[in-house]
């Protein structure tokens, strides 16, 4: 595993990096006042200003064992500055499904800009076609809303109405994608990057690396993000400042808090998986299965973001993980975006060897046991 080595000019020293981690889904969104000494936050400038572990209370021991575990390439940031990285932190590359918080994002801010009226309006006047479908299921898309959409309770190619289940579905989360940028930010795949991406959100975070919707070409699966670990600590940073950048309201606060703390009722049940009609051309952002129902949201999913919630076996998510971690999972681990606001830390990984929830929980404990100065 190749490590990086960073100066550190004000210290006139060296650190030599380390592994990281991944971090998950939360229900609850802890609210206390963050950052080093509990001075004024610290945000990244052009660059991460770096720590070494002991300043910033962690073991450099700990992180290594934490890095034995999640393998790949990422960082991990903590009061606001780089603590830790492995691999190539910079290597920009296809985050799959944790790129969903992003739509989220900028779902919301399209609400704040009165781009939309109100999350609970329907997207058929964006999508009439969505009114001639499934009529054996009483046109059951037309009922389909903003809210539906960015939960996966849309129910949109299978059988159930609206908001009644829930289905994990790239089917879907295409017609999101499309209704959002091209419809509402009225955009293309070939501008969205330049038009929406970098001037509303990875320019004012400062990112490094180029992050982009259109990580395999606009041919192929567009919306995909790709973007660097490192890009992605800032995204997951913004959101352990409740979308305050720098003194910046990027997004409101009440929002930010929303959309990591609104997680789905274990009421609402996985999807049966009965197919149902989709739009004639209907593309997909990733499975190929029709019908997709990929998996259940075990009391742990809001807004696109996965929580550490309680599921339908009083089973927590991650049972030794903070129970405020929050954060972005593609591939089911292997590409990782995650917060501990109670730990002040940011975590990001890819192409790691996390492969299992089982997986992300002891990376998220070792983790953990690398701070040695508590929670805030």
């Amino acid at each position: 595993m190749r490590r990086h080595r960073y100066a550190l000019s004000s210290r006139g020293s060296t650190w030599r990096a380390g592994p990281l981690s991944i971090l998950g889904e939360v229900t609850m969104f802890v609210g206390a006042t963050m950052s080093m000494s509990a001075a004024e936050p610290v945000f990244p400038g052009v660059t991460w200003a770096v720590r070494t572990p002991d300043e910033v209370g962690m073991s450099v021991t700990g992180l290594e064992r934490f890095c034995e575990a999640v393998g790949g390439r990422g960082c991990v940031v903590r009061h606001g500055y780089l603590v830790y990285t492995w691999g190539d932190a910079t290597k920009r590359g296809d985050v799959a499904s944790a790129a969903k918080p992003l739509y989220t994002h900028f779902l919301l801010k399209a609400l704040e800009e009165r781009k939309i009226r109100s999350l609970d309006d329907t997207v058929l006047p964006l999508e009439p076609r969505l009114g001639e479908l499934n009529a054996a299921l009483g046109h059951k898309d037309r009922g389909i809303t903003w809210r539906h959409l960015a939960n996966q309770t849309s129910c949109y190619g299978v059988a159930e109405a609206p908001g009644t289940a829930f289905c994990y579905n790239d089917w879907q989360m295409a017609l999101f994608w499309d209704l959002l940028f091209l419809k509402v930010y009225q955009t293309t795949y070939e501008r969205v990057d330049g038009d929406v991406l970098h001037p509303l959100l990875t320019d004012p975070l400062g990112c490094e690396d180029d992050p982009t919707f259109m990580a395999f070409g606009t041919g192929d699966r567009p919306g995909r993000l790709g973007i660097s670990p490192r890009d992605f600590a800032r995204f997951g940073w913004l959101y352990l400042r409740r979308g305050n950048w720098g003194g910046q309201q990027l997004l409101g606060e009440r929002l930010a808090r929303m959309a990591v703390a609104s997680s789905l009722s274990n009421d609402i049940p996985q999807s049966a998986g009965h197919a149902a009609e989709l739009l004639p051309g209907q593309r997909t952002l990733g499975s190929q299965t029709v019908p997709d129902n990929q998996t259940d949201h075990f009391g742990s999913y809001s807004w696109l973001w996965w929580t550490n919630g309680i599921d339908r076996q009083a089973k927590r998510h991650w049972a030794d993980a903070p129970r405020d971690v929050f954060g972005c999972f593609g591939h089911g681990g292997p590409r990782v975006m995650a917060v501990m606001p109670s730990l002040d830390l940011v975590v990001s990984w890819n192409d790691a060897d996390v492969k299992s929830r089982d997986a992300e929980n002891e990376a998220f404990r070792r983790l953990g046991a690398a701070v040695v100065d508590g929670p805030n």
